[in-house]
């Protein structure tokens, strides 16, 4: 059996979910892997919503991993209230026994935790920003903002939707999808926004009129979090969009925007302590190229990025690490690049259906008379 990664360093860009499972199962088989991170250390606040795993994609790469055990121990079974722009309850989805671990929600620091907790010491190298990647001497030359420069035989791009690290594999343009989501986060909402937090009783919250969309988690490490889904209105295209920088400018916006709804979810915006604004991306899955100087791959958004509207993101990112690590690791190819081809290959058919559902679902949301209720039927 060839282990075609022998006497080879292994160089990751970017510490997210899918960057640390793929170093972790590498690491697993003896591979020298080091993973390169922009956040300043292991206790930098990742921002944003939970994560949840599906049973089928993301939770068979932490298996293989063995790392599903304390994935179950630490993510929330979350069952979903439906309720109208009053507060009213229309209808509850819970959780039952059979249920609870097909996709239960963690925080994505404590995922990071998981994940890293995993790896050998030093695996992680922080605070390295990539400016720059370049073959020298038969090798990858990686340049860092304001760090020293290191070196690879192989590199895997894991660093996200916007990376720039890509253009060796593809010159394919992200697009915007159409829809832009304003998220919000509250922390201690029992004492901030009781009555949402109540509303809300232990489960995610989801309410829908006239074209805006709105998911409440309460439960995100000591956090509410909460999406605005709405189509992005024409003027934000030409340099009129919110400042999110400035919260009382985004509270007056979803105030006015929103005038209709009830009284706790006004006094949710009045409480939020931090807004980010996020048009939704999709980076189509052609053109990449065949020839490259040495081995390089994407995994991840940075591969395939796709609007969350089917949960897909990084649970297909994970599915990206456990079949590269799988091919690089199992003595089946002669090379790293046929490893890598087969790899591409499988990517982009899963990828596909993936970045389908998404926009599918993406459609249909913004549909007159949508409801949620329609997406669990």
């Amino acid at each position: 059996m060839q282990n075609i990664l022998k006497d080879k360093k292994v160089a990751i860009i970017g510490g997210g979910p899918v960057g640390l499972t793929m170093a972790r199962l590498l690491q697993q088989k003896g591979v020298e892997v080091t993973v390169y991170e922009r956040d300043q250390d292991a206790q930098t606040r990742i921002w944003g919503g939970t994560l949840d795993l599906h049973k089928s994609s993301g939770q068979e790469a932490l298996k293989k991993a063995g790392l599903l055990e304390k994935y179950y121990a630490t993510a929330i079974p979350m069952g979903i209230v439906f309720a109208n722009e009053q507060g009213q309850v229309l209808h509850t989805r819970k959780t039952t026994p059979e249920n609870q671990y097909d996709n239960p929600e963690i925080n994505r620091n404590q995922l990071r935790t998981i994940l890293l907790d995993s790896l050998t010491p030093d695996t992680v190298v922080w605070d390295r920003k990539l400016t720059h990647l370049e073959v020298h001497n038969g090798e990858w030359l990686l340049q860092f903002e304001n760090q020293p420069d290191a070196t690879a035989d192989f590199v895997i791009v894991a660093n996200g939707g916007m990376s720039k690290a890509r253009s060796y594999i593809t010159d394919t343009e992200i697009e915007e999808t159409g829809s832009f989501i304003i998220q919000g986060d509250v922390p201690q909402p029992e004492i901030q926004c009781p009555e949402i937090y109540q509303l809300c009783n232990g489960s995610r919250l989801m309410t829908v009129n006239e074209g805006n969309l709105l998911v409440i988690n309460p439960y995100n490490n000591g956090s509410l979090t909460y999406g605005l889904i709405i189509q992005k209105p024409e003027e934000w295209n030409h340099g009129h969009i919110l400042n999110f920088q400035n919260n009382e400018s985004v509270i007056q916006y979803l105030s006015k925007r929103l005038s209709n709804w009830s009284e706790p979810f006004q006094h949710l915006f009045q409480v939020t302590s931090f807004f980010v604004g996020l048009p939704t991306r999709k980076l189509p899955l052609n053109s990449w190229k065949n020839k490259r100087p040495l081995p390089i791959t994407l995994i991840g958004d940075a591969a395939h990025l796709m609007p969350p509207f089917a949960g897909q993101g990084v649970n297909i990112g994970l599915v990206d690490a456990l079949t590269l690590s799988e091919n690089l690791t199992n003595g089946n190819f002669d090379t790293i690049e046929s490893a890598v081809e087969d790899y591409e290959q499988k990517m982009k058919v899963y990828a596909a259906e993936a970045q389908l559902d998404s926009s599918t679902n993406e459609k249909e949301m913004h549909e007159p008379g949508f409801s949620f209720l329609q997406f669990f039927d």
